[in-house]
C-alpha cells in the first residue's frame, strides 16, 4: 500500500512541478500499447498536456486471465511518466522519466528474464515497484492519430511469496528481489482527444 501511496505522490508532484494543468488550453490524448494488447492484456493510456514541451502519460494495465494447464499470468500495473518533447509535444522524439507499480499472481509461466528462477514448478504472487527513464519518437498520421515507440529501463523491486505448485501449493516462504533492465516497451495508437 505504501508503494501505490508512493507512486501517486510521485504522480502528484511531478505534475505540480510543470506548472499548472489547464485541459481546456492543452492536448489531450487516449492510447492503447499495442504490444500488451497482443498478450490479451487490457490497458489505457491518458496523456496530458502540462507545457509546451511537457506531457504526463498515466497507464494502467490489468491482466487477469487463467490460462490452461494450470497456468496463470495475471497482474496489474500503473506507470505514470513524465515526457520531455525535443521539438513540440506530441510529435517527434520524447524523453521520459517513470515510476511504476502493480501486483502480480503468476504460476506455471516463466516471467520475461527469468526472474523468478524455477517457474515451472511455483507460484509467486505480490507486489512491485519502481522507477526508470525512456526515450520514444510519436509520429503524426493525421488530424486526431498518432503512432508512438517507446522503451525504457531502470529499477523494479519485487516482495512476494512463493507456493509450491501453481494451484493450491504449499507455502515456501517470501522473497525480495531487486532487477535493472528493461521497464518499459511500447508500440501505442493514439487518439488526440483535443
Amino acid at each position: 500500500m505504501k508503494r501505490i501511496i508512493f507512486a501517486f505522490a510521485l504522480c502528484l508532484f511531478l505534475s505540480s512541478s510543470f506548472g499548472s494543468v489547464s485541459v481546456s488550453a492543452q492536448k489531450v490524448a487516449v492510447k492503447t500499447n499495442l504490444l500488451y494488447d497482443a498478450t490479451a492484456t487490457i490497458n489505457l493510456g491518458l496523456e496530458i498536456a502540462l507545457a509546451p514541451k511537457w506531457t504526463l502519460d498515466v497507464s494502467g494495465n490489468y491482466n487477469a486471465w487463467d490460462f490452461g494447464n494450470d497456468r496463470k499470468w495475471k497482474h496489474f500495473l500503473v506507470q505514470p511518466e513524465a515526457r520531455y518533447w525535443l521539438c513540440e509535444k506530441f510529435n517527434g522524439h520524447f524523453f521520459g522519466l517513470h515510476a511504476h507499480g502493480g501486483e502480480f499472481n503468476v504460476g506455471n509461466a516463466c516471467t520475461p528474464l527469468n526472474l523468478f528462477g524455477d517457474c515451472r514448478n511455483t507460484r509467486h504472487e505480490g507486489w512491485y515497484y519502481g522507477a526508470g527513464i525512456s526515450y520514444g519518437y510519436q509520429w503524426v498520421l493525421g488530424k486526431r492519430w498518432n503512432i508512438e515507440l517507446s522503451a525504457g529501463i531502470g529499477y523494479v523491486g519485487s516482495d512476494y511469496d512463493e507456493y509450491e505448485s501453481p494451484r493450491c501449493g504449499a507455502w515456501l516462504g517470501s522473497a525480495h528481489r531487486d532487477w535493472f533492465g528493461p521497464t518499459k516497451a511500447s508500440v501505442s495508437i493514439i487518439y488526440i482527444i483535443r
